[in-house]
């Protein structure tokens, strides 16, 4: 089943930019998790500027900071009363930034337009996060003696033993996997390769998979991707994506999770058992260390939750 996002209207610049658009906002809801009125706001105002660069004759990937200068000074352009909100705008350059820095990351632009726009207002939203009976939940979903199950079972144990993101779990080829050192190997943005630590949970669930799982699906074919299909061939994002909401269905925790949920929880939960910052950056394959600080406000704030529900006289007068 593809993702949700609905496909957009033809009166845009071009094919190619009806095809960068649709890889965008599959990426924002399946390595993301980004919600359904998320997405259709990113949608809107990206259609919105594809029909600005229609009009003007310009094409998305050539587009010079001036031309994108000029673009936002006509959203914030208008009459008293009917501007758009400031709110507006700066989600209108947000999506612009969002979108031009994954075309960038995916190697289609090399100078960003956007990099010289004022920055939008940072949401303070900390990223959701499960505690640990909530993930002894999810990682207990996956139930019988199927191929498929214990595929699942594998793939939900190595996402949260390691904080992988969803493309890194699919990538995952058979070589990247070291039982014996309780190792795995991670290729992350940029096709950065990091080595992470295997737990005892994750190997045993891997160990079955390959014993009894992925044979019976892969049925002798020389297929590389350590986590298949049902045919047999390499798993995608889209089908992660559909066995994690699957699972977190089961679990009763449907709207409080996507693939990178049990990332965030990975870290924090290192975080909180008192794993340094450092070494959480270097698991996470974070460039910056600053990208990584945010669990640790995340930590603090669970740990302030658990002092007023537990200290005798934390609220009383």
């Amino acid at each position: 089943m593809p993702p949700a996002v609905v496909t957009p209207e033809p009166a845009i610049e071009s094919a190619r930019f009806e095809h960068m658009l649709l890889e965008f906002l599959a990426y924002l809801e399946l390595e993301r998790g980004l919600s359904r009125n998320t997405l259709n706001a990113y949608r809107t105002d990206l259609l919105q500027y594809g029909n600005y660069l229609c009009e003007r004759d310009l094409d998305a990937i050539a587009v010079t900071p001036e031309q994108m200068a000029a673009y936002a000074a006509d959203l914030s352009s208008g009459e008293p009363g009917e501007r758009l909100a400031s709110a507006t705008v700066h989600r209108k350059t947000a999506a612009l930034r969002s979108f031009y820095k994954h075309l960038r990351r995916e190697e289609l632009i090399v100078d960003d337009p956007t990099a010289g726009m004022a920055s939008p207002r940072r949401s303070k939203k900390l990223p959701n996060v499960l505690n640990q009976a909530e993930v002894s939940r999810l990682l207990n979903s996956p139930k019988g003696d199927s191929p498929q199950t214990y595929r699942d079972r594998a793939i939900l144990e190595v996402m949260y033993a390691c904080g992988l993101r969803a493309s890194e779990v699919v990538g995952l080829e058979m070589t990247d996997i070291d039982t014996h050192e309780g190792m795995l190997r991670a290729r992350g943005k940029g096709n950065k390769e990091r080595i992470v630590p295997l737990g005892r949970q994750a190997i045993h669930a891997i160990g079955q998979y390959l014993r009894s799982g992925r044979p019976k699906l892969v049925k002798g074919k020389p297929e590389k991707a350590l986590f298949v299909n049902f045919r047999g061939g390499a798993l995608t994002r889209q089908g992660l994506y559909k066995i994690v909401q699957g699972h977190a269905r089961t679990a009763g925790l449907e709207n409080r999770m996507s693939p990178h949920t049990l990332r965030h929880s990975f870290a924090t939960h290192l975080l909180a058992g008192g794993c340094d910052l450092r070494s959480v950056q270097e698991m996470l394959g974070h460039a910056d260390v600053a990208t990584t600080q945010i669990y640790t406000h995340l930590s603090g704030q669970q740990l302030k939750d658990v002092y007023f529900k537990t200290h005798p006289r934390a609220t009383s007068d």
